[in-house]
């Protein structure tokens, strides 16, 4: 039969309340930023671009389009990079572009009329 002292119960809380730290510091290195289009049209392409690249990176919508006052959470990764250029097409033609976003320091990005 296995006998646990009280010193080896403390490891042991010591070594699961470590490993808790761990997948908490790790789960909050995805990037997730949830990106709300408040325009009167829908978004029919959504890009993401790291600062400085010279050109747009795949279209994250796909398919899919974003709806007059939808959203949609994007998951930036898990390394140290936080600066996108976003670019937003939208069906009546328009093409929005923001940039320089920190998608460390923000957990929403709204596209608006202005």
């Amino acid at each position: 039969m296995l006998k646990l002292t009280s010193s080896s119960l403390l490891l042991l809380a010591s070594g699961l309340v470590a490993a808790s730290v761990a997948t908490s510091a790790f789960a909050d290195a995805n990037k997730k930023v949830k990106i709300i289009n408040e325009t009167r049209h829908a978004m029919v392409q959504f890009h993401a671009s790291r600062v400085g690249t010279n050109s747009w990176e795949e279209d994250i919508l796909g398919r899919d389009t974003l709806g007059v006052g939808r959203s949609v959470v994007v998951n930036f990764g898990t390394d140290d990079y936080c600066l996108y250029d976003f670019l937003g097409v939208f069906d009546d033609g328009d093409k929005v572009q923001k940039r320089r976003i920190n998608v460390c320091e923000i957990d929403t990005f709204r596209f608006t009329e202005d």
